[in-house]
């Protein structure tokens, strides 16, 4: 048999890695083996329910018949994106009972920012689980579940393969909290708006870290708009020039779009430092403002409105949020904050977050890549072009 030359070595090499990289199966789809997500509770499947305590019924009523750590009545955004890539809903990094984490993990929790907050959370309600903690019990997730694997073979079937680092998809929905965070602690638009370079400087880091860690395929959502949200509206009244037709807070929903309009350009500019990944940013504020300026359109009704609350123009109450229990005067607990009669026909669950509808809506506009940059649908965004 002919010796093989050093430099055909080296290039075949070069090929089977690149082939390897690219995650590719034969359908032409991308084989993700695992999802790892990073967010708040838009994305939260039990993180800071693990930490803090259980979200209470009726949150998961649609869907599971019982709380299971998400502040929805059913499941949120990408819980359905690992069922369309054929991996087990997520379970939370933070949840040390009865989880499996073969095929992913979600460092994700409720009231995250990207950037610290100076506050506890009974403070504020915005996490201590900023996205920097987040990204720093991934490295030790990477580091230790191998190590783990290694010395114990009981953990073989709970952890990930050492090669699903580099072939899982990135899974990002966070930063809406630190814009709303501002205005919470009193700054005005103008300052929130001059907060944002920070705040996506301190991204640009996690993401870095993640990379270093092996992580090349990301899929970025941008930030909602929170001047639809009755948590928003109530805590931060606004007057009828700051209103739009749809009912939703200008100032609130510009902030929104300057915030996403830096993201994407923050997103370019990681594409142009780390060529060896692949970034997908997804518009999902678009699908959401959409999806409330039109609602009896697509089959839903009462848009800023609450399913799960308690009074007022937005059945929404600081005090008494979906689930709370109030005692009476001769010592009896009475629900408050209960849910509305059809959930599947209301955009907003419990005026922070969104129902299992509203979260499966959003889910189908964007799988295709229709609201995508360079039009990357899900299963293709191991590929920078589809």
């Amino acid at each position: 048999m002919a010796c093989l030359g050093g430099g055909f070595i080296i290039i075949l090499l070069n090929a089977l890695l690149a082939v390897a990289a690219t995650a590719t199966t034969a359908s032409g789809t991308c084989g993700f083996p695992a999802v790892f997500n990073f967010g708040d509770s838009n994305s939260d499947t039990g993180g800071l329910s693990a930490a803090f305590g259980q979200a209470p019924p009726p949150n998961g009523e649609s869907f599971w018949g019982r709380p299971m750590g998400r502040y929805c009545d059913g499941r949120v955004v990408v819980d359905f994106i690992a069922h369309k890539l054929g991996l087990p809903y997520l379970h939370a990094y933070l949840d040390s009972v009865g989880s499996n984490f073969s095929h992913g993990a979600n460092f994700a929790t409720a009231g995250s920012t990207i950037r610290p907050q100076n506050t506890t959370l009974s403070q504020s309600g915005f996490s201590p689980i900023s996205l920097d903690v987040q990204s720093w019990e991934f490295a030790q997730f990477v580091t230790r579940s191998q190590f783990a694997a290694k010395v114990n073979g009981v953990f073989n079937g709970l952890l990930p393969k050492e090669e699903y680092f580099s072939q899982a998809l990135y899974t990002f929905d966070i930063g809406q909290n630190d814009l709303t965070a501002g205005y919470f602690s009193n700054m005005t638009t103008e300052e929130v708006k001059a907060s944002i370079p920070d705040i996506l400087n301190q991204f640009t880091a996690v993401i870095q870290s993640v990379y270093g860690q092996g992580g090349r395929y990301f899929w970025i959502h941008n930030t909602g708009p929170f001047g639809c949200l009755p948590y928003v509206l109530e805590r931060v009244p606004l007057k009828a020039p700051d209103v739009d037709r749809h009912g939703c807070g200008t100032p609130f929903n510009g902030v929104a779009q300057l915030f996403n309009e830096k993201l994407k350009e923050t997103v370019a500019q990681l594409r142009r430092d780390l060529p060896l990944a692949v970034f997908t940013y997804v518009d999902v504020y678009s699908v959401k403002y959409n999806l409330i300026a039109h609602a009896r359109k697509h089959g839903f009704e009462r848009p800023l409105v609450a399913c799960c609350g308690h009074g007022g123009k937005y059945n929404y109450n600081t005090k008494y949020g979906c689930g709370s229990m109030k005692t009476t005067a001769n010592g009896t607990a009475v629900l408050v904050g209960g849910s509305c009669e059809d959930p599947r026909k209301r955009i907003i669950w419990d005026g922070v977050h969104y129902t299992q509808a509203a979260n499966k809506y959003v889910f189908e506009q964007i799988v295709g890549g229709k609201f995508s940059d360079s039009s990357v649908p899900l299963k293709l965004a191991c590929q920078t072009k589809p």
